[in-house]
């Protein structure tokens, strides 16, 4: 089908020079060869199955809604509920809502106000990452990075950060952060039983994509 409407095109192109722009008869000859090597260049490096824009994330881990993602940040050690994190909870309130953009913008000013703010900084982060669509993007890194700093005894920053880099296809480096946090967190740590459930499913995921590169 690609094939058909590339040559219609090219006839197209052909009577548009040679008739509407009245191309002199002696070029015609040339302008047709243009065209066929148009066509042939389309044969050899053409990959019309590729989109024309950034590809969703490549692993659908998380099957969290927007207003579970804050909440979960909030039970991994959040607080948007103290004093002076006012702009925390507008950020929060619009993330709910999938404003994502207008969620990070706020944050930043959270942060700028206060640059050892790792729940800010944290936010920030997931609020870029959804904006991405799930994709971990340099800002975001940054951001998780900062969070890190800011909060290192936070188990949220490994385990946000863990989520997006296997949701942008990064399966074992946030299975690493995954494992790491899991034996730092103690037995009786409320956010434990979810972590061992998500990071079965992403060893389940790992192996079968080894599987299939194994029949392959």
């Amino acid at each position: 089908m690609n094939w058909v409407l590339a040559f219609l095109l090219a006839v197209l192109a052909f009577s548009a020079l040679a008739f509407l722009l009245k191309a002199p008869r002696k070029g015609w000859e040339a302008i047709g060869a243009a065209l066929l090597l148009g066509l042939a260049g389309y044969g050899l490096q053409a990959s019309s199955g590729l989109p024309g824009a950034p590809k969703p994330p490549q692993q659908a881990i998380s099957g969290d809604d927007s207003a579970a993602m804050v909440k979960a940040r909030q039970s991994l050690g959040g607080q948007a509920s103290l004093p002076g994190n006012d702009l925390v909870l507008i950020g929060d309130a619009l993330a709910r809502n999938g404003q994502y953009a207008d969620a990070a913008s706020i944050l930043l000013g959270a942060v700028e106000k206060d640059p050892k703010n790792a729940d800010a900084w944290l936010a920030m982060a997931n609020a870029l990452v959804s904006h991405a669509d799930g994709m971990l993007t340099p800002a975001a890194l940054f951001a998780y990075q900062h969070a890190a700093q800011a909060g290192p005894d936070n188990p949220g920053s490994p385990f946000f950060l863990g989520l997006a880099l296997a949701q942008s296809g990064r399966l074992a480096e946030g299975r690493a952060l995954w494992a790491n946090l899991l034996e730092r967190s103690p037995p009786d740590a409320p956010w434990r039983a979810d972590l061992e459930m998500r990071l079965g499913r992403l060893d389940a995921l790992i192996a079968a994509q080894e599987q299939a590169l194994q029949e392959k």
